[in-house]
């Protein structure tokens, strides 16, 4: 025991130095990697919620096309004829 203390105290400065250098050195790298993730996530948010609009676009356009077709397959004319106006209306919206 007394030659491992003799050993630290002689020589732990100048083994605790690389050793501390080298931790502060790998932590400068995973902070500009943390970085670059980060951005790369923002990107790929974007992303994701752009093709979620666009999924939903779609999706209340395929609503109003097969709504319309129903209308047209029954024989009710007269209430319909106006609802098949707006739907086309909110079809053309849709598709600017």
């Amino acid at each position: 025991m007394k030659k491992i203390y003799e050993f630290t105290s002689k020589y732990g400065t100048l083994i605790m130095l690389p050793l501390i250098l080298v931790t502060f050195l790998k932590t400068c790298g995973t902070n500009s990697r943390i970085e670059k993730n980060g951005k790369r996530i923002d990107e790929l948010t974007n992303v994701i919620k752009n093709n979620n609009d666009k999924v939903i676009k779609e999706i209340k356009l395929e609503g109003l096309r097969s709504e319309k077709r129903m209308i047209q397959s029954t024989d009710r004319k007269m209430l319909d004829v106006t609802r098949q106006s707006v739907i086309d209306k909110e079809i053309e919206n849709l598709s600017k």
